[in-house]
């Protein structure tokens, strides 16, 4: 999963082969990529004007958004915004509402038949984006600033992670940032508590631990705060010694008199004031205009128009066929059914790691053994390296196994692997392959990094997101993991299956709490039914996807697109093959929509197909 933070379509003459699930058939390409260029009416004066005034839509939007989100601007190299933050009121958030709705309407104004390949993808790309943004300030969910994943005082504590720190300036802006904290924290609070007098809060089942998590990152002296982490490196070279002191002396003098009164202030009204007024139902559909938010949340994480129904059926047909592989497995130990081979590799001793050291290493020489195998599987590499750390203690208990934070080239960032090193017994070793190819290499920072590297728009590479595309590919990493020769040992193979039931699993469990009123317990219970994640990792899971409706849905069906489009890129191409191009194609793209990427990927195989054609 990645925290924090995108090439050509048509619509296919002909439909790709569907799956037994009928993914493909849910799914609509764009009426602007439907049309062939070879249709277009009018001249080529009408296709330069067109032209023209996308560009100039498309560079008004990257500015736009580079001075509405100053932290990434910086990350990115613009530094224009050093000495803001961002600006979190709700006002703020019609503000741009408003402004995204002129972009779309300039980009609606531009005819799509006059548009060429290219451009119709930026076109269809940007109004999606600005689409989803428009609808998502309609609702009142609008105020829930956080879940059980994820917060704004957290998000805060990691800000140094993404920012260059080279120079006198890089250091005087961190700090100028650090003490506009308060009013940051005020308006983020203001908004959800606005939002609490409406009933717009979370379930009271997902919240245990939070407090921690909003208090967590001042605990202890401010040296040892992750805010003071950019001065226990060298000093720039501008820096006298004198004023590397005195800036020294400001960070900590902000993180004990600013940050420090702040965030038990944060833990201390989450606790007096927030926790009385939980929810006591977990179904988002018990907010009000649940039901139409949550089918707003399923589109957009989705990017296709399948609904919760036909999801959960999706959902459960392939845990069958995940388990039924799970079940195999064990026969072949000799074992009656898979939960008594994963009773029995949970109750091995050699299964944990001894401390948080031995996760790490174990991690880091997984990680270090697929990169050896990375140049079998893909032509083009990313050029940026990745680091595996640990999870801040905390919010380690209360969240996910591992995730991925994206680095940046422009500000000497590496991408981080990050590892939850508590809970040891929780946290089995053969399930790291899985782990690691998922949110490392082939994975996340293979493909968060390349997109880094492409040629296209900036909002295509740093602006929008698609978690069917992205997570998708996560999860297609997996697999491939399985032709690597990852899982060479039954234990790891179970854990790789168990991995892939666990996001099966997720269709069925999200819709299920958030579409047909399933509560947290039933959630638990289908999970330890038909996963083999420790009870530990399915608590936390489970106060994901309550706490954050539909984004666990991208994962599964994202995934089954990709496998669907390499097996009609296989069938059609036969011995002309090559699944080192066939990955960097679908990389190609950057992240879009499935309909876009299913367009791509039909264009690429005509274009394989042509070239095949004309080889001797």
């Amino acid at each position: 999963m990645i925290d924090g933070l995108k090439r050509v379509a048509r619509r296919m003459r002909r439909p790709l082969a569907a799956s037994a699930l009928s993914l493909g058939t849910a799914m609509t390409v764009s009426a602007a990529l439907a049309q062939p260029s070879a249709s277009v009416p009018g001249t080529a004066a009408t296709s330069a004007t067109s032209s023209r005034a996308l560009q100039t839509v498309v560079q008004d939007h990257w500015r736009w958004w580079l001075s509405e989100n100053p932290f990434e601007a910086t990350s990115l190299g613009v530094r224009d915004y050093d000495d803001r933050v961002p600006d979190v009121s709700l006002a703020a958030a019609d503000r741009r509402a408003a402004a995204a709705q002129r972009f779309l309407d300039r980009l609606e104004a531009i005819p799509d038949a006059t548009l060429g390949e290219e451009e119709k993808v930026d076109k269809a790309v940007l109004t999606w984006a600005l689409t989803r943004q428009i609808n998502a300030n309609r609702f009142g969910q609008r105020t829930m600033l956080f879940s059980s994943y994820d917060s704004w005082p957290q998000s805060f504590a990691n800000l140094a992670n993404g920012l260059p720190f080279f120079t006198r300036r890089d250091y005087r802006s961190y700090l100028d940032r650090l003490a506009q904290y308060p009013r940051y924290n005020e308006q983020a609070m203001a908004v959800v508590t606005a939002g609490m007098a409406q009933g717009y809060v979370q379930p009271c089942s997902t919240l245990e631990g939070l407090s921690r998590a909003f208090g967590g990152p001042v605990e202890g002296r401010p040296e040892d705060t992750p805010f003071f982490k950019p001065f226990t490196r060298a000093k720039p070279s501008d820096v006298s010694e004198q004023e590397w002191s005195a800036l020294k002396a400001r960070a900590v003098t902000i993180i004990r008199d600013t940050l420090t009164p702040q965030y038990r202030r944060t833990s201390a009204w989450f606790a007096a004031e927030y926790l009385p007024k939980c929810r006591k139902t977990d179904s988002a559909s018990s907010l009000r205009e649940g039901k139409p938010w949550y089918a707003e949340q399923v589109k957009a994480h989705t990017t296709t128009d399948l609904t919760p129904t036909q999801i959960h059926a999706i959902g459960l047909a392939e845990i069958k066929r995940i388990t039924a592989r799970m079940d195999a497995l064990a026969r072949d130990q000799g074992l009656a059914s898979r939960a008594e081979f994963l009773q029995k590799l949970k109750a091995d001793p050699a299964s944990a790691a001894r401390s948080p050291e031995d996760l790490l290493s174990a991690a880091a020489w997984q990680a270090k053994q697929i990169d050896g195998l990375m140049p079998r599987y893909f032509k083009t590499l990313a050029r940026n390296p990745y680091g595996v750390r640990a999870i801040p203690a905390e919010t380690a208990e209360g969240t996910t196994t591992a995730y991925y934070m994206p680095g940046s080239p422009e500000s000497g960032v590496a991408g981080t692997y990050y590892v939850n090193t508590s809970k040891l017994d929780q946290r089995p070793l053969w399930e790291l392959p899985a782990l690691t190819a998922h949110e490392a290499v082939p994975g996340h920072h293979h493909q968060i990094s390349r997109q880094q590297e492409l040629t296209l728009p900036e909002f295509r590479k740093y602006s929008v997101n698609f978690t069917a595309y992205t997570e998708g590919w996560g999860l297609y990493s997996e697999y491939v993991g399985e032709e690597m020769g990852l899982y060479d040992t039954p234990a790891k193979m179970m854990g790789r299956l168990s991995y892939e039931a666990w996001r099966a699993a997720r269709l069925v469990v999200d819709t299920g709490i958030h579409a047909q009123g399933w509560d947290k317990a039933r959630a638990i219970a289908f999970m330890k039914s038909n996963t083999g994640l420790t009870d530990a990792n399915i608590e936390a899971e489970v106060n994901r996807y309550v706490s954050w409706p539909g984004q666990a849905l991208g994962y599964k069906l994202g995934e089954i697109r990709i496998r669907e489009l390499r097996k009609t890129a296989e069938n059609q191409l036969g011995a002309a093959f090559d699944v080192r191009e066939f990955h960097d194609a679908v990389l190609a793209s950057g992240p879009v929509p499935l309909d876009i990427l299913s367009a791509s990927i039909e264009r690429w195989i005509v274009q394989r197909k042509a070239g095949a054609a004309t080889k001797p």
